[in-house]
């Protein structure tokens, strides 16, 4: 079970060195726009690119896909009515905040996770695919049409398709399906750049933490809590729900789905806050409430469902 842990040690410490730099303030007050920038527009397009090129096309398209699907949508229409209809939020924060639940950290703590905990590092695959060809080019459409300030949802739309993360995961699933090897000039550089993300990802939302204190914004407490408890309780449950009554799953697929879906928030939503200037507290308190709080649910769904 202390192999299990592994990917939150490493998630942890790349965290705890961004907020040494920050609080030592090595990288000056300019760090985190950059980062935030190369973060988004350089290194996350060239992991993503690996990441799916590197999939097995049937696992991509498993039964897997359409349970964690309802079970992220699902979660996502109740913040958003909630956060939308009832708080009435602006349209940027909703989408931060709906993406905060439903969007679940399938990289770099959903892989080391899934080879340990259920002894394969392709489980999370569908879960990538479907968050960066479905959620991804839809959030990226809202975020724009929100935060530009522009009344064509059609230009925002076409922005969106052509940022380098929704090209990036277009083009690696392009190559996993076409089940062309990409020769080692070519791969070697993108997994060299696509190494980088992750880290510099983490240590980028470590040095946001200095300074900043955990629901210290009273104005969105209940988004966070919300979002959190979507994110720890709801969405596993569902997925199990789902797995279990509506497709049948076996039980050791019941399980598969239910780790994924008790992943914690991933940090690209706090990556895409920041790059939008919106929702950036919901997005980086969920993240470390969820980060916290996912260890119990999965030890707890892999003691009851393994």
């Amino acid at each position: 079970m202390l192999e299990s842990l592994t990917g939150f040690v490493v998630v942890g410490l790349a965290i705890a060195v961004g907020y040494v730099i920050g609080r030592i303030d090595l990288l000056g007050e300019h760090a985190r726009p950059v980062l935030a920038r190369l973060t988004f527009f350089v290194l996350s397009p060239f992991l993503l690119f690996v990441v799916l090129a590197q999939a097995d096309v049937r696992t991509l398209f498993s039964a897997l896909l359409p349970v964690s699907a309802i079970s992220a949508v699902a979660v996502i229409a109740v913040f958003v009515l909630i956060a939308r209809f009832v708080w009435h939020r602006r349209l940027g924060e909703v989408m931060i905040g709906a993406l905060s639940a439903g969007q679940v950290n399938s990289n770099n703590i959903g892989i080391p996770l899934s080879l340990y905990l259920l002894g394969s590092a392709a489980y999370p695959a569908p879960v990538i695919l479907l968050q960066l060809l479905v959620f991804t080019p839809i959030s990226m459409a809202v975020l724009e049409a929100a935060t530009s300030g522009s009344a064509s949802f059609g230009r925002a739309v076409w922005r969106a398709i052509s940022n380098p993360i929704v090209i990036g995961s277009v083009l690696g699933t392009a190559v996993s399906v076409s089940g062309f090897d990409l020769p080692p000039i070519v791969f070697q550089p993108a997994l060299l750049i696509a190494n980088a993300c992750v880290p510099i990802l983490l240590i980028s939302y470590g040095i946001s933490l200095h300074g900043q204190r955990v629901l210290g914004a009273s104005g969105r407490r209940r988004d966070i809590f919300l979002a959190t408890g979507l994110k720890l309780i709801a969405m596993p449950l569902i997925a199990w729900a789902v797995a279990e009554f509506v497709f049948g799953l076996s039980q050791k697929d019941v399980l598969i789905v239910v780790v994924l879906a008790a992943l914690p928030t991933a940090q690209n939503v706090f990556n895409y806050s920041q790059r939008y200037g919106v929702g950036e507290t919901i997005a980086r308190d969920t993240v470390f409430l969820t980060t916290i709080g996912c260890v119990p649910v999965l030890l707890l769904a892999t003691i009851l469902l393994g």
